[in-house]
């Protein structure tokens, strides 16, 4: 195990210095860009890795663990039959319960060393089940062609199962027959169903969504009008850290039962759409030529599929046009939408073309005389007559 962790340090060392030499190449090759270096938003939650150190601390927890628990059982099991003081514990009987075998029901005891032997196992499946992940890792995980969010989803369902079957186990030592408790059970359901339906909905939707994986710790979601990045699922809920670094709690059944907007479930493509109004009287082909060719001369625009810029009508202050381009992922889109935007008005100024503003026209009608008066240490204002104050008016 220390030289299986060895060899996955070496690999993760070998891919994080081939990915800084792929940013770096990246930077230099865009030095182009004004915003490109500093960016608005590079907020992301990269999907659920263990790091080394869990894994290490894991799997000695683990072998720890298993070692003390192992020569805790095996000094029993020697000294049983040699030691009488050892048998005491199964001579003291707490309760008893009624087995019926062949037709004929028989009470078997449960002493101290039943409930301790429970106790034993139930400790044993919360440290295997706490740290299993760092296990994996090691023995099974490294070996199957899984990315980082369906290793983290195997992780979390084999806990339940270690969890789930650690429970029966120790169950059976202290005497739950679930043979004889189908009655209790179906009542329990029945209470379950119309009391806990909600958090019972809500653990099933968590076990569909690593199943089923439509959301994936590391996407980008818009849930309720709220965008953000999924950086944690847990059993009941889902965790979304949204731009401001808050997080936001949704119930796990949102996400199988509502609408959810995932934004790279099975690509990062993303399109940007840039609205754009000139000045009444600009020309428009030339407009429309200078939106595409600041579109593609912008390294992060792909050109596949192409940027179209198209003229949408004549506004109430402009005549409006849409420019829309397609990057490669939202890593950098917020720079790119600015980069766009400055070199859209470079271009515009340099071939004297304005950018429209809203403006409004007032007209004052003439065939009555307008009063002009100028008081000390106001501005001169304009007043229509008090004759004229009963007369249509326009005022837009």
């Amino acid at each position: 195990m220390v030289i299986a962790q060895r060899r996955l340090a070496y690999e993760e060392e070998v891919r994080k210095r081939k990915e800084k030499l792929e940013a770096e190449r990246v930077q230099g090759s865009d030095s182009t860009s004004s915003v490109g270096e500093t960016q608005i938003e590079s907020f992301e939650i990269e999907e659920p890795e263990i790091s080394q150190a869990q894994i290490t601390e894991q799997t000695r927890a683990l072998l720890q663990t298993f070692l003390f628990f192992s020569g805790l059982i095996g000094l029993w099991v020697i000294w049983n039959d040699v030691l009488p003081a050892v048998n005491v514990l199964e001579d003291i009987r707490l309760w008893s319960y009624s087995v019926e075998v062949d037709g004929v029901t028989k009470l078997v005891p449960i002493t101290l060393i039943s409930v301790l032997f429970a106790v034993l196992i139930a400790s044993i499946t919360f440290v295997a089940a706490r740290n299993l992940p760092g296990v994996l890792e090691i023995t099974l995980l490294k070996y199957l062609p899984l990315d980082a969010g369906a290793r983290y989803a195997f992780e979390t369902i084999c806990q339940y199962v270690v969890f789930a079957v650690g429970f029966i186990i120790a169950s059976k030592y202290i005497g739950v027959n679930w043979g004889s408790l189908k009655w209790l059970v179906a009542a329990l359901g029945v209470g379950i169903g119309f009391g806990l339906q909600e958090i019972i909905a809500n653990f099933i939707s968590g076990l569909i969504i690593l199943f089923e994986r439509p959301v994936r710790v590391g996407d980008i979601v818009t849930v309720d009008g709220i965008d953000g990045v999924v950086s944690r699922i847990r059993i009941r809920a889902t965790t979304i850290t949204n731009w401001d670094r808050k997080e936001y709690i949704v119930p796990n059944k949102s996400f199988i039962t509502g609408n959810v907007l995932n934004w790279t479930l099975s690509n990062q493509l993303s399109r940007i759409v840039l609205p754009v109004g000139i000045a009444y009287g600009s020309d428009t082909e030339l407009a429309r030529e200078l939106l595409l060719k600041t579109a593609e001369e912008h390294p992060n625009v792909l050109e596949d599929p192409p940027p179209v810029a198209t003229f949408e009508g004549f506004g109430d202050n402009s005549l409006n046009f849409l420019l829309r381009c397609y990057i490669p992922n939202l890593d950098n889109r917020l720079a790119t939408i600015t980069d766009l935007h400055l070199a859209i008005d470079k271009a515009f100024r340099k071939a004297e073309i304005s950018i429209a503003f809203p403006q409004r026209d007032v007209h004052l009608d003439p065939t009555r005389p307008l009063e002009v008066r100028v008081m000390p240490g106001q501005n001169v204002g304009l007043q229509m007559d008090r004759s004229k104050k009963s007369s249509d008016t326009e005022d837009d």
